[in-house]
């Protein structure tokens, strides 16, 4: 009974969907297989004929398509939600035993749901969700149940309450389009925060950086030319050379050295206090 009602209503679903027009004609084109000829076609299927796996998706697209609208409301395409149950379908027609199930049909609903709610969770959110299986559970039961908070997703599901209250914050907010107008009218993208400093900023920025180094350049310009050497080995670089390398190259001891440094800092700090 319910299966011809959903029949019924997948026509008015076709009429609000033009997506779905050659998924009609291939529907109405095929007609419906015997007990018998379903079991022929899935034994030649799992020997390896793949034209009558094709055969029997397409002669019973109408039944997976009413497994389908079971899930319409999950915001996926309908014709997605048709081709996951097809593949679905073509699982269950490779494990289909005639002797131990009465038709591929009845057989089939099972692995066809699988295949849906698999994919229905997989695409419901931008975040992927549904990656573990107490995730996929607990997305079932806040589907399929009133449940109110995330203390009772985590009773019905399993899954611990801290992770249940992350996910709870995830599936009672909706993706949102960054291009969607907000009620002030503006587009949301330009309510984000910008990832670069505004123009005014840079432009302060970029004032004090010349402002700084016009005056270390003057502090520099204090200096000898000894002095000048000291300081950017030791202290302009990332990998400040030893007291007693930079002795040698210039001929003078250890100590003199960090005599010289000591007096080009003290000289660099009276130019930039003045």
């Amino acid at each position: 009974m319910g299966l011809y009602a959903s029949s019924s209503h997948a026509g008015r679903i076709y009429d609000r969907e033009p997506g779905l027009a050659r998924l009609r004609q291939r529907i109405s084109a095929a007609a419906a297989l015997s007990a018998e000829e379903e079991t022929e076609l899935a034994a030649a299927f799992q020997a390896g004929d793949m034209r009558a796996g094709e055969k029997l998706v397409t002669h019973n697209l109408k039944h997976v398509l009413v497994i389908a609208l079971e899930y319409r409301r999950w915001g996926v395409p309908v014709e997605d939600l048709v081709q996951q149950g097809s593949i679905g379908l073509l699982h269950a027609a490779r494990r289909f035993d005639p002797a131990r199930a009465a038709c591929l049909r009845t057989y089939a609903a099972y692995w066809i749901r699988a295949e849906i709610r698999d994919y229905v969770v997989r695409c419901h959110r931008i975040v992927r969700l549904g990656t573990t299986r107490t995730e996929r559970r607990a997305m079932r039961a806040f589907r399929s149940t009133s449940v109110g908070n995330a203390e009772e997703l985590a009773e019905l599901s399993g899954m611990p309450l801290a992770r249940c209250e992350l996910l709870w914050a995830v599936l009672t907010q909706r993706d949102r389009s960054l291009d969607a107008p907000t009620p002030a009218g503006t587009a949301a993208r330009d309510m984000m925060p910008a990832m670069t400093a505004d123009p005014e900023t840079c432009a302060v920025e970029n004032e004090q950086t010349a402002h700084t180094t016009a005056r270390v350049s003057r502090a520099l310009g204090a200096l000898t030319e000894r002095e000048r050497c000291i300081v950017e080995a030791r202290m302009m670089t990332d990998e400040p050379e030893t007291l007693d390398r930079l002795g040698a190259r210039l001929g003078v001891s250890r100590e003199r050295v960090r005599q010289l440094e000591t007096r080009a800092r003290q000289k660099m700090h009276d130019a930039l206090v003045a």
